[in-house]
């Protein structure tokens, strides 16, 4: 009875491991695919929001394809991907192969060298090729991506398929040579079906590497060029749903191409040859008609992303039957980095700060306002600002304020006169966003203590220092960057920080928002057109000014946007309209209390910085 009992038990835990294998094993699934199957869903919501469904729609499928800067993306990707993977794979094989034949002194050297490459910062490595490229004055593009590509996809190759190399008898191509075979028949015939394990992982790694890869695209690039990773990442300072229907459509190519590899082997392997040479004249041809270039005029224009209307380019390149080579950037100081490494635009759209830094430097030059006619609607009140006094360097593209952004089913209307000091009301503990900015962060303290947003006292920093570790230590407050946007259309929190086109934004998906700018004073910001120094076509650049100021595309832009427009009818018309109860899109704008930000010199930005990082370390 004891031995049967045994037995039993035996059984029994040996059924309840299975199940608990199963239920680990569905659990990690669950945690790996749970991600894409949200997007995929959320890929046809009606609504804007990326954490609440509204509805069934294919809007976002429509907007991708009318999206010409996405199809180019995926090109561009496909493309260099497959050159990459091609050439690496080439060389990667050949390197690992004639590693065996050498000593072991140059074996060591080459592997040493070949792991540094591969242990070393993605960072580093672009920057160190963005050097490269402009010391030997390589103008930046898709040729410039395509040997970044081959240079960091090629060690990797050399790592999986060297292994395979060590495991083959040394003389097994003597043994084929003296069997009559050529050495290059030995090569091709013996010794590479005998690595292609090896060369297949090496394969699909190198193509893996160079389709995902977005840090050393991001360094290496220009004049327009940008692969799916950059759209990707600049389509992120906005909420863009767009985003979720190009990820269903590549998670769905690569499933597919996964069953059709098992269902069809014998149609791969009988015809591998003439899939792969079609394959090869196809991307060859597209790659050629890509390169052919417009032979007319040429204009070069640099934005942060998400922030035009694509039609409107595709308008103006119509109109003056002129190339726009667009490209994003995602914040002022990274367009700084790569104009100081040598790229060159004709038009800029940086902030106010960044605008009296350009100037300083004398990197841009001054606007003819006789050819910019439309610059007579131009607000007034936005016009004539510290960064740019006069407007001799910079035409307003867009303007705006930093304010407060609430929930007025939560907030208390008394507590908002309070200004920046609700965000320190203990009623709202845990319920507040701030914006994850040094600059805004401090500006707000400032504000509150009373001080310009603009000093460069320490006292008076080290005051709003202490103001912002207080309400870190009593109201649990959340830094936030873009994602604010979505958490706040969700209704996450009571209160956020943000700037007043995010709020609009924000206020026109969740009708419980408003928006306020605080009495004591706030960041007024303008982002400006600028025409740099080493412009090709100055007449051009200040017709793209000019259009942008038409008042139908600047109202356009400004829909599709949800930022306020410079022009003045423009932007009343809209708040009567399309914006119509949204006060985030008419904010106060020229208070007597508001400020625009100044060029900071580089010690008080150290310091500041520095106390930033405590704020943070927590």
């Amino acid at each position: 009875m004891a031995q049967r009992s045994n037995k039993q038990d035996r059984k029994y835990r040996k059924k309840n491991s299975k199940a608990l294998y199963i239920i680990y094993i569905a659990c990690i699934f669950v945690f790996f695919y749970l991600p894409i199957v949200v997007t995929m869903v959320f890929s046809f919501n009606s609504s804007k929001s990326l954490t609440r469904m509204t509805g069934f729609s294919f809007r976002w499928y429509e907007r991708l394809i009318n999206d010409g800067s996405i199809m180019k993306a995926v090109y561009v990707s496909l493309t260099i991907a497959i050159f990459a993977t091609v050439i690496s794979t080439v060389l990667g094989t050949i390197t690992a192969i004639s590693l065996s034949k050498n000593r072991k002194i140059v074996k060591d050297v080459v592997h040493n060298i070949n792991n540094i490459t591969i242990m070393s910062p993605d960072i580093v490595t672009a920057i160190g090729l963005m050097i490269l490229f402009s010391s030997v004055m390589i103008s930046k593009g898709y040729f410039t991506m395509l040997l970044s590509h081959i240079a960091f996809c090629t060690p990797y190759v050399i790592t999986s398929v060297y292994p395979k190399v060590r495991q083959l008898d040394p003389s097994i191509a003597d043994a084929a040579m003296d069997l009559g075979a050529t050495p290059f028949e030995a090569l091709t015939k013996v010794i590479i079906p005998m690595l292609k394990d090896g060369i297949y992982a090496g394969v699909l790694l190198a193509f893996t590497m160079s389709f995902d890869d977005f840090v050393i695209s991001y360094f290496v690039t220009g004049n327009g060029v940008e692969n799916i990773s950059i759209i990707v990442y600049n389509m992120t300072k906005r909420t863009n749903p767009t985003i979720n229907a190009l990820s269903t459509i590549v998670i769905l190519v690569i499933v597919i191409l996964i069953i059709c590899s098992r269902l069809m082997p014998h149609l791969i392997k009988t015809h591998a040859k003439k899939l792969l040479i079609t394959g090869g004249i196809l991307v060859i041809a597209l790659a050629i008609f890509a390169g052919v270039r417009s032979g007319g005029r040429t204009l070069r224009v640099y934005n942060a992303g998400e922030y035009i209307d694509p039609e409107i380019l595709a308008e103006f390149e119509s109109e003056y039957n002129c190339k726009v080579v667009y490209e994003t950037f995602d914040s002022n100081e990274s367009m700084y980095t790569k104009l100081k490494s040598g790229a060159e635009y004709d038009i800029l759209v940086p902030s106010d700060y960044m605008i009296e830094r350009l100037i300083r430097e004398e990197m841009l030059q001054p606007i003819n306002w006789d050819n910019i006619p439309n610059a007579k609607g131009l607000n007034p009140d936005i016009m004539n600002l510290a960064y740019d006094p006069g407007n001799v360097y910079s035409v307003p593209y867009f303007v705006g304020t930093v304010g407060i952004l609430y929930d007025t089913t939560v907030v208390d209307e008394e507590d908002l006169k309070e200004g920046w000091e609700v965000l320190r009301n203990p009623k709202y503990a845990g319920n507040v966003y701030m914006y994850d900015s040094e600059r805004d962060s401090f500006m707000i303290a400032l504000k509150a203590c009373g001080y310009s947003m603009n000093t460069e006292s320490t006292e008076e920093y080290q005051k709003a220092y202490e103001w912002l570790i207080d309400q870190r230590n009593t109201m649990d407050v959340v830094y936030a960057g873009d994602d604010v946007i979505d958490n706040m259309i969700s209704g996450n929190k009571a209160l956020a920080v943000v700037y007043s086109g995010d709020g609009a934004y924000i206020m026109c998906e969740n009708e419980n928002m408003d928006y306020i700018d605080p009495q004591q004073g706030t960041n007024e910001w303008c982002d400006g057109m600028v025409m740099t120094t080493n412009c090709n076509d100055e007449e051009l650049a200040e017709c793209f000014m000019n259009y942008m100021l038409e008042p139908d595309v600047a109202s356009r832009n400004s829909i599709f946007v949800g930022y306020t427009s410079p022009v003045k009818a423009v932007a009343d018309e809209l708040a009567e309209t399309e914006f119509e109860g949204i006060s985030a899109y008419v904010p106060v704008f020229g208070g007597a209390k508001n400020e625009v930000f100044r060029y900071q010199e580089l010690k008080l930005k150290q310091y500041i910085a520095d106390l930033w990082t405590k704020v943070k370390a927590y």
